[in-house]
């Protein structure tokens, strides 16, 4: 029986271990008949996949190189997805083709369970249960390539509206040194309008060239990948189309993702017009690069205004001026007079952050149109109001028309909680550019997102289910060329059709969107999404501290959550340290620590930090310390791997390749990914926690198949 020193508590997710967790695949890796003899180096992984409705081909170009300074032989493997069918394999030495075969999932099983004895490494077990491709790779001699393609076709059915496709990505174990280049590239073609494209796994770049079609590319460089790459797409007749994603399992409530989509490529009528007010620092430290990369920022925002926007700018340093003559129609003469005004800025004086926010707020006009205001510094108030909390209330205070305010931090020198609370309370969000970043790269980047309005202030209602903890708590406005991603919590003890609404203002018209959404009592297959949704709720709670002051209860719930989920922050890195072995009130003073610093690189970097965190699209990867399979968190203690839910109770114990090992894994498949973590390892199995290490059972009894069993 095993007892960490650090209990792990409840742990609210599903104790269910998923089909699709142990359904987890690898890429192609090469077996070398000697294990001593270790992994090659993969030099490239490049993969091209069509998706036709449903009808997905996926084409696989790998690169392997023998760096282990001897001749190896093997076999080269990889596992397919459930039900594709091999359409070509290509492999040549010395002019002949090398011939495969699929081996069906018992005949693969074999394979790797000889494979993991013999290497002392249960690695290759997350793949048993899979078909199998084979072919037998003749000796590679030391320093030489092979280069190896496959092409498989299989169908994905939509389920709700909803089609996933996964593509086995896993390569950290199996390749002696980083991926020199991973790229996935997905050209999507629907016959209906193509609505929601979105990875939980992969940041990616999508190029929409119709409302049809569509392309999405991962591409990363010097990379050991470690988790398989998700794509979720949906299709929509309607004009703001909505896809709804759920998670929910046994004796737990649900969790949902809502994705709101407008119509990427709209026209020029249906683009709301909108205000926008630009105000920037000239204050004495802005000199140098920071002010010409600024005033070419701006420049570039004038270029890319609509024909029927109104904008103004506003500068600063000891006091606060107008560039412009109040909001100003864009047309040809208003943008080269602009062009002017900001050529003639320069750096000088001090910074009166307090009189740029009320002479720049009190050009606004309650009227139909969005409203936003860009705000840039690079510094803390030194001149007029420098009391940061009073700054941000007469803001809010000056704000009357309720426009949106985005701030602009760059360098370290700014006040965090200040520029955080500002966008808070007035609905927008901080964008801290760091010291040898491109700030006009930035800024220019950011109007992009914003620069075509479809839905102004949007409010979500959901009528026919429960639901809580809905994160963001309050929507952003909506764009073209962007999707809103809505995370929360709900209660069904049944399958529950419910009415998703938006509602929300076009040219001061009341206007609203509705779908039908079914919110299911068992689904099982988003694994991701309490991890995704946990992360949401970790930034809110945090922020709350470093912005509103601490609450003990608040630090509780931060650190639970985080532990839980295997969410990991500036303010929650010390529950990774093997070292560490603090009591609940040490914990709680790490996190008021590292909530403390306003200004400064630390304060910077934990609010960018929690920034991402509550706006990422994916899953936050596991670090060293942690392992993520499915819905489990597992953390490294004392050199064993220990569920996240374990406390401290009695386990049963099985010998690490013994007899009762394999006969666990052949019995209980759903565990193979599982203990392919690690050779020490604290595991459920039914209701019972399981120790696999280096003491215990030798033999699986029907004693102990009888206490798993329950």
């Amino acid at each position: 029986m095993i007892r960490p020193r650090l209990p792990f508590g409840a742990f609210c997710i599903v104790a269910l271990l998923l089909i699709l967790s142990f359904a987890t695949l690898a890429d192609g890796m090469i077996l070398p008949d000697d294990p001593s003899a270790g992994w090659l180096t993969i030099v490239y992984h490049d993969v091209t996949v069509t998706i036709r409705d449903g009808v997905v081909t996926t084409h696989v170009d790998q690169v392997f190189r023998n760096d282990t300074g001897v001749d190896v032989e093997g076999r080269y493997v990889f596992p397919l997805p459930q039900g594709a069918v091999v359409s070509a394999f290509t492999m040549w030495v010395d002019g002949e083709p090398v011939t495969a075969e699929v081996f069906e999932a018992e005949e693969a099983r074999a394979i790797y369970e000889d494979y993991v004895r013999r290497a002392v490494d249960p690695a290759l077990l997350e793949y048993v249960g899979r078909d199998t491709l084979e072919a037998r790779i003749y000796p590679i001699p030391a320093g030489r390539e092979r280069r190896i393609q496959i092409e498989y076709s299989e169908m994905i059915v939509a389920d709700s509206g909803v089609y996933r496709y996964r593509y086995p990505l896993d390569t950290e174990r199996f390749s002696a040194r980083p991926l020199e280049r991973v790229q996935i590239r997905i050209d999507v073609e629907t016959t209906r309008p193509l609505s929601a494209l979105y990875s939980p796994t992969h940041t990616v770049t999508v190029q929409r060239t119709s409302e049809r079609t569509a392309t999405c590319v991962y591409d990363a460089r010097d990379v050991l990948p470690s988790q398989d790459f998700w794509l979720y797409y949906a299709v929509s007749d309607d004009v703001l189309g909505m896809t709804l994603v759920t998670y929910n399992g046994p004796d737990d409530d649900g969790y949902f993702l809502l994705v709101v989509t407008p119509p990427a490529l709209p026209s020029d009528s249906e683009i709301l017009p909108k205000d926008i007010v630009l105000v920037l620092d000239q204050s004495g430290s802005m000199s140098g690069d920071k002010i010409e990369q600024a005033k070419e920022a701006l420049l570039f925002i004038l270029d890319n205004l609509n024909p029927s926007d109104r904008f103004a700018l506003v500068s600063f340093s000891d006091d606060a001026r107008t560039l412009t003559d109040g909001l100003t129609a864009v047309s040809a003469d208003a943008v080269a007079a602009a062009r002017g005004q900001i050529a003639a800025i320069s750096a000088g004086g001090m910074t009166n952050i307090d009189q740029a926010l009320s002479v720049a707020l009190a050009l606004f006009e309650t009227n139909e149109r969005p409203r936003f205001l860009i705000f840039l510094t690079d510094g803390e108030p030194t001149v007029g109001e420098q009391d940061p909390l009073a700054i941000a209330e007469n803001a809010f205070a000056a704000n009357s028309t309720a426009a949106r305010l985005f701030t602009f931090g760059v360098g370290y020198d700014v006040n965090t909680v200040l520029l955080d609370k500002l966008a808070l309370e007035n609905r927008g969000n901080t964008t801290y550019v760091l010291p040898g970043e491109n700030l006009e790269a930035r800024l220019s980047s950011f109007y992009r997102t914003i620069a075509s309005p479809a839905l102004a202030n949007p409010v979500l209602e959901i009528d026919g289910v429960e639901i809580f903890d809905v994160f963001p708590r309050q929507l952003s406005d909506i764009f073209h060329g962007s999707q809103l991603l809505v995370l929360g919590r709900y209660r069904a003890e049944n399958d529950v059709t419910a009415i998703v609404g938006i509602s929300g203002d076009v040219e001061g018209v009341a206007t609203a969107y509705t779908s039908t959404q079914r919110f299911s009592a068992t689904a099982l297959d988003a694994s991701f999404l309490p991890r995704l949704w946990a992360g949401r709720m970790i930034a809110v709670l945090l922020d709350q501290i470093r912005l509103y002051g601490e609450s003990d209860e608040v630090i509780d719930e931060v650190i639970r959550l985080s532990r839980q989920y295997g969410i990991i922050t500036p303010y929650t890195s010390f529950l990774v340290d093997e070292g560490q072995d603090m009591d609940a009130e040490e914990m709680a003073d790490a996190v008021r620590q590292a909530a403390t610093p306003a200004v400064g690189a630390n304060a910077v970097s934990g609010s960018s930090a929690l920034k991402t965190l509550a706006e990422s699209e994916t899953v936050q990867e596991g670090v060293d310390q942690i392992q993520i399979v499915g819905s489990r968190t597992y953390f490294l203690r004392n050199g064993t791997w220990i569920d996240a839910e374990y406390a401290d109770e009695e386990t049963i114990d099985v010998v690490v390749y013994s007899g009762a090992y394999f006969e666990l894994l052949r019995r209980f498949p759903e565990i193979a990914p599982h203990l392919a973590i690690g050779e020490d390892i604290v595991l459920l199995i039914g209701d019972r926690f399981v120790h696999i290490g280096a003491e215990g059972a030798e033999e699986l009894t029907e004693s102990i198949v009888d206490q798993l069993q329950g």
